[in-house]
């Protein structure tokens, strides 16, 4: 591990505030003239619980990369800048529920994150403690989503969103973006400290969705999905399918449903089918026809990413398209 950051210079939200939009607010000084308003195609984190929804859009987590919450339970919306990666999950340690901040800690170019109970240290992706006293602890992750607000508040009409500091009641960061953690860093410069492009062929920080199963993972670039619309495909014995669904992100569903492997195609740009029956590709929600009351499930346990964060973890992983012409 290494520490760029000291421990806390980009503050965790503690005491999240929110709303139905960001209508009528005001920011801080130090905001450089950014927009009251959280325009349609910003993204955000979505995450549901029962009958309600809540977003978190990532121009906050850019500058906090952990939000403590309650929904459904204690939970800790966390992002990495530098790996693109959002991973949500119960803030319960030992039993009780407990306060993540950013350790400053970087692992395998992931984020690190300490609880105040043990002051262990945590691995973002694997959602494990890595350091301390409750190393090999893994906490629960909770399903979540990145898409866009526009999209999400209208597949989530009764959503609440995260507000931006000072309604927050939370410190203003600094702006944790990837080019603050490497300055020179672009997608056309050459590779530097240790962030190389590889034999793969893709860039660092190539969008791309992770799915592992088993002993096998299997990272689905964004420009090759959306190349060719629908994939059916199969990961360690898993039955897949990915495509890219409205506010240009990359989701993943298990192809077994009813206790059948379905084979899916495009129905519009919005829905999938299989058979007689459609569902949304957003969601994995039955639309219409004989099976619509049996919702997709996801296959993966984290929404996109860049390259950077998922071959970190998963360096055996094989890449859709490299095999498949």
């Amino acid at each position: 591990m290494r520490a760029p950051l000291p421990r806390d210079h980009i503050p965790a939200i503690v005491d999240p505030v929110f709303g139905t939009d960001w209508s009528g607010l005001s920011l801080p000084a130090d905001s450089r003239g950014e927009s009251t308003t959280l325009p349609d195609d910003a993204p955000v984190i979505g995450l549901t619980d029962g009958g309600r929804a809540r977003a978190y859009p990532l121009r906050i987590l850019d500058w906090h990369e952990v939000v403590n919450d309650t929904f459904g339970g204690p939970i800790a919306v966390t992002y990495c800048v530098l790996c693109g990666s959002s991973v949500v999950v119960d803030r319960v340690v030992g039993g009780s529920a407990t306060i993540f901040g950013v350790s400053g800690y970087l692992w395998r170019s992931d984020l690190v994150l300490y609880d105040r109970a043990t002051e262990s240290l945590w691995s973002q992706l694997l959602a494990t403690a890595i350091n301390g006293p409750s190393t090999g602890t893994e906490l629960r992750i909770r399903p979540s989503s990145l898409t866009t607000w526009g999209v999400w508040s209208v597949e989530h009409p009764e959503t609440d969103v995260l507000l931006p500091p000072p309604q927050s009641n939370t410190v203003r960061g600094r702006e944790a973006t990837f080019d603050y953690f490497i300055p020179k860093y672009r997608r056309d410069s050459p590779p530097v400290i240790g962030f190389g492009a590889d034999a793969d062929g893709l860039h660092p920080r190539s969008l791309v969705l992770g799915v592992a199963h088993g002993d096998a993972a299997r990272a689905y670039p964004f420009d090759t999905v959306r190349r060719d619309g629908v994939v059916n495909d199969d990961v360690g014995g898993l039955p897949v399918v990915v495509t890219v669904a409205p506010g240009n992100t990359l989701v993943a569903y298990d192809r077994r449903v009813g206790g059948q492997t379905l084979y899916f195609s495009a129905d519009g740009p919005r829905r999938l089918s299989a058979g007689a029956t459609t569902w949304k590709r957003a969601t994995g929600a039955g639309v219409s026809g004989p099976q619509a009351t049996r919702d997709l499930t996801r296959a993966n346990d984290h929404p996109p990413m860049f390259w950077l964060g998922w071959s970190g973890f998963y360096p055996e992983t094989s890449v859709y398209g490299e095999d498949t012409g």
